[in-house]
């Protein structure tokens, strides 16, 4: 009876939802409407199911649009963009190098109130600028869900010119939430799924294998230049977008904007040369290139000619190689762009031995390198490496402002930060602190603020400053370029500056890869005596939620079910914290049972040590009496015991774990997970003072699930199935 009551009752709410879905559907306001200067537009989000592929996924819609409608604004216009947010979850849009007031900038709970549930919120400010920009949610992972669009802004009076936006984006199938989680335990499933894992077998065959030991010798992962795997890229939403009005002779200014979470794309066109003519936003002298690498977040107004009649590819090719996405101008013949071929990894592994000290530490070799002149992964390239090609290639050396753009007189502040990082665990840093881990940086208006940057991590990292345009430091005088988003290749140490001339709040500074800004990779630039924001009443419970996004913990796990029983771990970690457990479960009592807890912080800048307090806890019926390697009675017979220990990660990525209990017994044990013996092969290794010893495959199937075997001392053999999650 009770159980038919609660389904009548839940199914009368989803009626009463539904209907009340479809009024609001009829009840909604045309998308735009000019009243003089004043642009009023209105944005619905709703949760929306897409297949791209074989795979259907949640998305997010904005108008039923991934990604959402294209704003078109005049310089001098006042935009008012109503956010009608009809989805399950709270959310935000973040207008991307829009210069407005600090309310309206879009993070939530740090400049803006997020959109609640069912409610509507209302972005006021005025178009003080023209150019190429874009908006996206600054709400978890939601970008990577779809929830991004292009803004575009002309300057009044000006030319008509044939224009094309060419919104490039990465997509994933899988649950963001179980990428970012994914992430932070280094699985390298998506290292499988490029065929980049860099294993024993291939070392072997490409001649590498001294620079796969040395590479592990130093503690680090597999050479990559992205971290996820993505089913496809997008073009404006699609796999492959077309422009057919176009003719022989024809010029277009492409708006290109990387709207991805955490891809840079490689930029080609199929008909010759490009011609790069502003950034970010803003304009630049033209500058005639080859191609061009976009960074997560740039953007790039760039001219092309169509040489002849035909259809001529621009394509996007990630910067792992892995794929691309086009938009073909023109029409007739297609003449498609040269694809560019596989990374060379071993070599650009070679280079990241070369670069990095015993300690884990680097160093760029003396050659102080800077603003994109000097990329170490060419080496990696074979359009490069393996030809006698000259490829004429954009860095930010060779952009300069067509007017001057030192700043206003004022006093000088200069700042550095070391861009920081550990791949192993997926920790993102500046100067080895997460933006919660730091205090707001407090500046005054009229200041002139710079900023010097060295990226001492091995990935490049998009730097993005919110509400101010900043000079790239770049050779160029008082013409340095102005830009918003800075990319910073391994071992660069950049400069950029900008003249504090807002009026108040806190502007963030943060990388743009998504997954490095959500483990902490940003700073808070907050004006002095700013009054308070009248849509975060309570600022600090509001800045403790912008601080949470850096303290989640993750749950990660491996569950071995096999024949001789069970054994396995579950985490739960996040930036500096871990509290795992880990089992040896026998069939029978003579086999017995073991279960350890650990709670753990890791120490310093590369978390190689982690010191901890633990339970241990097990029982075995029958056995000798057995000593350990120090002649202390063996108590993994019976033992209930408080320990103290600290774990290292040792060279060839060994981890040593040395500890005492309380009844003053010491364990030294060491192991190793995961050694790659090929692309899906792996080898488990562990011993202990304790004079136990285990040796174990693990052949990965799919993410989740893999077949294995084992051999432990006290289990003897299994076979079976491992859950890795």
């Amino acid at each position: 009876m009770r159980t038919s009551l609660l389904f009548i009752a839940l199914f009368l709410v989803q009626l009463v939802t539904a209907q009340h879905a479809l009024t609001h559907l009829k009840e909604r306001l045309p998308f735009r409407t000019t009243i003089g200067n004043k642009v009023i537009l209105h944005l619905y989000l709703t949760d929306t199911v897409v297949q791209y592929t074989n795979k259907k996924a949640r998305a997010i819609a904005i108008n039923g649009s991934i990604p959402g409608p294209t704003l078109q604004f005049t310089e001098g216009d006042t935009a008012e963009i109503h956010v009608h947010n009809e989805m399950h979850m709270e959310s935000s849009i973040h207008w991307h190098g829009l210069i407005l007031p600090n309310e309206q900038d879009g993070v939530p709970y740090l400049t803006t109130a997020p959109i609640k549930a069912g409610t509507v919120h209302v972005y006021r400010f005025p178009i003080v600028q023209s150019g190429t920009y874009w908006y996206h949610s600054h709400t978890m992972l939601q970008e990577q869900s779809g929830m991004y669009g292009a803004f575009v802004i002309h300057p009044r009076n000006a030319p008509v010119e044939k224009e094309q936006v060419v919104l490039l984006s990465d997509w994933t199938n899988e649950n963001p939430h179980q990428v970012e989680r994914s992430l932070h335990f280094a699985t390298d499933w998506y290292a499988i799924k490029k065929k980049a894992t860099q294993n024993y077998a291939e070392a072997i065959r490409e001649k590498h294998l001294g620079t796969k030991l040395e590479n592990e010798w130093k503690r680090m992962l597999a050479m990559d230049v992205s971290d996820v795997y993505y089913d496809l890229l997008t073009t404006n939403g699609k796999l492959v977008d077309y422009r057919s009005d176009l003719q022989k002779g024809d010029t277009i200014r492409l708006r290109v904007i990387n709207g991805s979470s955490s891809t840079y794309f490689w930029l080609q066109f199929a008909g010759g040369k490009i011609w790069v003519v502003g950034t970010d936003g803003q304009p630049v002298e033209p500058v005639e290139v080859d191609r061009l690498i976009v960074g997560v977040s740039e953007t790039y107004d760039l001219k092309v000619v169509l040489p002849d009649s035909g259809s001529y590819e621009f394509r996007a090719t990630s910067e792992d190689r892995t794929n691309h996405t086009s938009i073909w101008l023109g029409k007739g013949t297609a003449h498609p762009a040269s694809g560019l071929g596989r990374l060379h990894y071993f070599a650009g592994m070679k280079m990241m031995n070369e670069m990095t000290n015993p300690d884990g530490s680097m160093h760029d070799m003396g050659m102080n390198m800077s603003l994109q002149q000097m990329d170490m992964n060419t080496i990696m390239y074979p359009e490069i490496a393996d030809s006698n090609q000259q490829l004429v290639t954009l860095n930010y050396a060779m952009l300069k402002a067509p007017s001057n753009t030192v700043l206003p007189a004022g006093p000088v502040r200069e700042m550095k930060f070391e861009l920081t990082g550990n791949m192993n665990r997926y920790v993102w840093t500046m100067d080895n602190k997460t933006i919660s881990e730091s205090d707001k940086i407090l500046i005054r208006k009229g200041e002139n603020i710079r900023i010097i940057l060295r990226n001492n991590s091995m990935m490049r990292h998009p730097m993005h400053l919110h509400g101010h345009f900043f000079r790239v430091i770049n050779g160029q005088g008082e013409h340095a370029p102005l830009k918003t988003v800075l990319d910073i290749l391994p071992m660069e140490t950049d400069t950029i500056e900008f003249h504090a001339g807002e009026e108040y709040g806190d502007w963030y500074f943060h990388c743009h890869i998504l997954y490095h800004m959500m483990s902490g990779m940003g700073r808070i630039f907050s004006y002095e005596n700013s009054p308070p924001n009248p849509q975060l009443p309570d600022a600090k419970k509001a800045l403790q939620k912008v601080y949470r996004d850096d303290r989640r913990f993750f749950l990660g796990a491996q569950i071995g079910l096999e024949s001789n029983g069970s054994d396995g771990e579950i985490m739960l970690a996040n930036t500096r914290w871990l509290l795992q457990t880990e089992w040896r479960l026998g069939l029978n009592e003579r086999k017995g049972f073991e279960n350890e807890i650990h709670l753990g912080r890791f120490i310093g800048k590369r978390q190689y040590l982690m010191p901890y307090i633990g339970f241990d806890w097990r029982y075995r019926k029958g056995s000798e009496p057995e000593k350990n390697i120090f002649g202390q009675a063996n108590t993994k017979d019976q033992r209930a015991a408080v320990c103290f220990g600290v774990q290292y990660l040792l060279p060839m990525l060994f981890r040593a774990d040395a500890r005492i209990d309380t009844d003053g017994r010491i364990r030294v044990q060491l192991g190793r997970e995961d050694i790659p013996i090929s692309s899906r092969l792996r080898i488990n290794l562990l011993v202990n003072s304790d004079k136990e010893y285990m040796a174990g495959f693990r052949y990965i199937a799919t993410k989740y699930l893999s077949l294995s075997t084992h051999y432990d001392s006290d289990m003897s053999w299994g076979a079976g199935i491992t859950f890795t999650y």
